[in-house]
């Protein structure tokens, strides 16, 4: 399966991050120890939503989508 998934920052709860992974307790764990470079500011993160594939490509693209300003817009109002 992949994961792709929408984090909240706790100190910064107006900044979110949009990944995709194959673990997300792994994921999670290593954007608030601060292994990776677009998230350490904002740290500590939570969890906000995340959506299972079982298609790579399928989470891959929506990944993308989720990445661009129409995406953003949907997942604020739906996610």
């Amino acid at each position: 399966m992949k994961y792709v998934y929408i984090l909240q920052s706790i100190e910064f709860p107006e900044k979110f991050y949009t990944g995709l992974t194959n673990d997300i307790e792994r994921r999670l764990i290593e954007h608030n120890q601060g292994k990776t470079v677009h998230t350490n500011k904002y740290a500590p993160w939570k969890l906000k939503t995340y959506i299972a594939f079982d298609d790579e490509q399928q989470a891959f693209e929506f990944e993308r989508y989720l990445k661009t300003s129409s995406g953003r817009a949907f997942s604020i109002k739906r996610l």
